[in-house]
C-alpha cells in the first residue's frame, strides 16, 4: 500500500500494519492457550479452564509479566501496560485459581506482592513450552527466513 495514494474504498483498515499485528497476536495468544490446554503439566483445574476458554490472553498478561521473585501490582500492571484496576482483577482470578499468591512485601510493611505458587509455575513451565510450540508452527507457516525478518523487525520497532 501506498501511503502517498488516494483511498478508495475500505480495504485500508483491513489491511494496515497494525490490523495485521492485532490478528497475528490474538492468533498465536490462542494457539498458546490452547497447546497449554492439552499439556499434562498443566494442573487439571487450569487445564479445563483454558480448555473451556475461561482463560484469555488478558491473563497471559501475567504469566508474561511477573517476575519469579514476585511482583508489587503496581509494577506488574505498569510492565503488563494495564491499569492497577484491570490488572487486579486479573491477579484475583488468578489467586482463586491457584496461579498466583498475595504475600507481604520484605521491604515495605504497607505493600503485598504478587507471587507465583508452585502451580503457577508449573503454568510457567507450560507457557514456555506452548511458546516455543507456537514459534516453531510459525517459522514452519512462513518460513524460517520470513521469521527471523519477522522477529528482529518487530524487536526493532518495539525498542525503538
Amino acid at each position: 500500500m501506498n501511503p502517498l495514494q488516494p483511498l478508495h474504498g475500505d480495504d485500508w483498515r483491513l489491511t494496515h500494519l497494525g490490523r495485521l499485528l492485532g490478528h497475528a497476536l490474538r492468533r498465536f495468544d490462542a494457539r498458546v492457550l490452547q497447546l497449554m490446554a492439552r499439556d499434562v503439566q498443566v494442573p487439571l483445574a487450569l487445564s479445563n479452564l483454558a480448555a473451556r476458554e475461561q482463560v484469555s490472553a488478558a491473563h497471559i498478561h501475567i504469566t508474561r509479566h511477573l517476575s519469579l521473585k514476585g511482583d508489587r501490582l503496581t509494577d506488574l500492571a505498569e510492565r503488563a501496560g494495564m491499569a492497577k484496576q484491570s490488572m487486579a482483577k486479573l491477579v484475583d482470578q488468578c489467586e482463586a485459581w491457584g496461579l498466583v499468591t498475595r504475600e507481604d512485601d520484605a521491604h515495605d510493611a504497607r505493600a503485598r506482592r504478587v507471587c507465583f505458587t508452585p502451580a503457577g509455575l508449573a503454568w510457567l513451565a507450560a507457557f514456555r513450552a506452548a511458546v516455543a510450540q507456537a514459534e516453531a508452527e510459525f517459522r514452519a507457516e512462513v518460513g524460517d527466513e520470513v521469521a527471523t525478518v519477522v522477529a528482529l523487525g518487530l524487536e526493532a520497532y518495539a525498542n525503538g
